[in-house]
């Protein structure tokens, strides 16, 4: 957007307003000169035909209250795109982002007759509806620290909670992308504890500090092959050739979705089906082929192999004790 087109809807936004305004109130408003406020006001008089008035009791106002800016072509189907994606924010990534853009929306839709607008509001609200299971604890204050970080390419030192070991760890991170996988909301980048580029879930980051030091991108860092190589949420060092057997009744389920960049799908002629792809990390691998039950069966890597069936093995030991109250 053109600074001249943001302060045209800054002026236009106070124009609105209940409130009387002169060239030097609307000049200190938008931080600008007198000389620079009036050319505007002729601008939108004389190039975009705004009713527009001056009246020392009421001050600079509309005469047409329905009047628009018509530098806004933003259709309703735009709007209505926007306002959806406002609410899978909320659902997705709780406050970090919904209250900026409901505001964004709700200043977008006053170029819209008032009826379209509510019939809008109407049809997302009522028509379409977003389930996404257990809602996150997201800290919109970490989650800003870490996009400034990312965009200024400054390092912080983060509190963060790791839910496997059930402990907290101190880490200096150099973060480099902040990313939505599987609902989740992560920050990517070099971790000097572990020497190592890995994945962080924010919503475990217990407390954050922007730090003056600046760091670069490590060159080797394929951004695109980076998360091509990932399997759902896990990131692992070494990458494996792996093979799933599915059997003809979960076989669809697996047709239906692409779960990897470097998938290949060998059909059966009973209706099973094997598929194999390449990625880094097992353990995402493991809990996805036992989400499946007795329609799965890991046949490569053998460590893939041994991991499940020793996890099913120790459910096995769980459930012939019997049942726990």
């Amino acid at each position: 957007m053109s600074r001249h087109l943001e302060r045209l809807l800054q002026l236009d936004s106070l124009i609105r307003s209940n409130q009387r305004h002169t060239v030097d109130s609307l000049a200190k408003a938008v931080e600008r000169s007198d000389r620079t406020v009036r050319n505007d006001l002729a601008f939108l008089r004389d190039r975009l035909n705004a009713p527009l008035l001056y009246k020392k009791a009421k001050g600079y106002h509309y005469t047409d209250p329905e009047w628009r800016l018509p530098s806004i072509t933003l259709s309703q189907g735009e709007l209505f795109a926007l306002t959806l994606g406002a609410r899978m924010l909320e659902s997705y990534a709780g406050s970090a982002y919904a209250e900026e853009l409901r505001g964004a929306i709700a200043r977008l839709a006053e170029r819209l007759p008032e009826q379209s607008w509510v019939d809008l509001q109407q049809l997302a609200q009522e028509n379409v509806l977003f389930r996404v299971g257990a809602q996150l604890d997201l800290d919109p204050e970490v989650w800003q620290v870490l996009e400034t970080a990312c965009q200024l390419k400054q390092r912080v030192l983060m509190r963060y909670y790791t839910a496997g070991r059930n402990e907290e760890t101190e880490r200096k991170l150099d973060p480099y992308v902040l990313h939505f996988t599987r609902n989740n909301p992560y920050v990517t980048g070099y971790c000097h504890r572990r020497q190592a580029i890995l994945w962080f879930r924010v919503d475990r980051v217990r407390s954050i500090q922007l730090l003056k030091e600046r760091f670069e991108v490590d060159p080797s860092f394929d951004r695109q092959k980076h998360f091509e190589d990932v399997f759902q949420h896990e990131v692992g060092e070494q990458a494996h050739e792996v093979a799933i057997w599915f059997d003809a009744q979960t076989a669809p389920y697996i047709r239906e979705r692409r779960w990897h960049p470097t998938q290949l799908i060998e059909e059966g002629e009973d209706g099973a089906l094997i598929l194999r792809m390449t990625v880094r990390g097992l353990n995402e691998l493991k809990r996805w082929v036992l989400f499946y039950g007795k329609g799965a069966i890991a046949l490569g890597p053998l460590e893939l192999v041994e991991m499940v069936r020793e996890e099913a093995k120790e459910m096995k030991k769980h459930y012939a004790k019997g049942t726990r109250n």
